[in-house]
């Protein structure tokens, strides 16, 4: 299958190497150094260094050029470069299957990307999301990995998971966009929370506490958004929220993590390099859950540590200060 890539970040990147052996794939860049680089190494030396790209990987920096006869395009853009893909995407004279890799909400709108996606693409392009538990540098390394591939079309999410699917990059199909982008949007708030648990040194029994709280909150707001139950306790939910939570490759932990030692906001993000998507996510998820009447105190609590300078140990004896209840109230 003809793949084009849209987006050379670390994720974009990890693809088209998972990829490349087992399809004809063009990666595609707006910004000429880096292509011009990345053919030059052989690697994407700023996002996956040390990482070979495949001879057989193609790399371009002409949109048009990439995706001509493409049988499929992936975009690994941040949700903030969603809407203007798909705008020129939705330009083509023939529709081409789109799949979108990024999580969270659009700035301002709080939209899902598959809602973005309804609002500019045609009814004739077929769309979906990849999403689950991965982090780049291992999906590059092939060192094994479980997806989600989820589409309202139940039929074109089961052929590309099929076509896409191979023994180091399992790719399973579902229809509950909502559950999945839920998933992928709000683990990396948790992840951000899980952070400043582990910086603080609040232990084991600590943190296993905040997941296990931190997914009744993903549930409630899931639940109440249209998402099924089953999609938020796999691979999508849980599954991502446990890897984004305690590995040690994750940017939103990471933030947690220097925020519970003092650092400020604009200091990490420009220290990171990446983007931590948690961080913007947050905002949105507070003005959800305050639309739809969910309680997630753990988002709130990262919320107002992000954007109202909150300090951390605060937000933390604010959580711990609680009034207990029943474990399974839907309030």
């Amino acid at each position: 299958m003809k793949l084009a890539i849209l987006g050379s970040g670390a994720w974009g990147t990890a693809l088209a190497v998972s990829f490349a052996p087992r399809h004809q794939v063009t990666l595609w860049s707006r910004e000429a150094s880096e292509i011009e680089a990345m053919v030059r190494d052989r690697e994407n030396q700023r996002f996956l260094p040390g990482i070979p790209l495949p001879d057989e990987l193609k790399l371009s920096i002409s949109l048009s050029e990439t995706l001509v006869d493409a049988e499929l395009v992936i975009l690994a853009v941040p949700v903030a470069g969603l809407r203007n893909m798909l705008q020129q995407l939705a330009g083509l004279a023939s529709p081409v299957p789109v799949i979108w890799v990024c999580k969270g909400f659009e700035s301002g709108t709080s939209l899902f990307p598959h809602q973005i996606a309804e609002e500019i693409l045609p009814a004739s392009f077929s769309r979906g999301v990849l999403s689950g538990p991965s982090f780049a540098q291992e999906v590059a390394r092939s060192q094994p990995t479980a997806m989600t591939l989820a589409s309202n079309d139940g039929e074109f999410a089961h052929q590309m998971a099929k076509a896409l699917h191979h023994s180091r990059l399992r790719i399973y199909s579902c229809t509950d966009l909502v559950g999945v982008e839920i998933g992928g949007a709000v683990k990396n708030v948790l992840a951000i929370a899980a952070g400043i648990c582990d910086g603080m040194k609040m232990g084991l029994n600590a943190r296993a506490a905040l997941l296990t709280r931190g997914l009744a909150e993903m549930t409630r707001l899931g639940l109440r958004m249209g998402g099924r139950a089953e999609t938020l306790g796999g691979l999508s939910g849980v599954g991502d929220l446990i890897l984004t939570c305690t590995g040690d490759l994750s940017r939103n932990r990471q933030v947690g993590m220097l925020l519970a030692q003092g650092h400020s906001l604009a200091t990490i993000l420009v220290e990171l390099g990446h983007v931590a998507e948690g961080v913007y996510t947050a905002r949105e998820v507070h003005r959800i859950a305050q639309q739809f009447g969910v309680d997630m105190p753990i988002s709130e609590a990262v919320y107002r540590v992000l954007y109202e300078d909150f300090p951390a140990d605060k937000a933390v004896e604010m959580l711990l200060s609680r009034q207990p209840g029943s474990e399974f109230d839907q309030v």
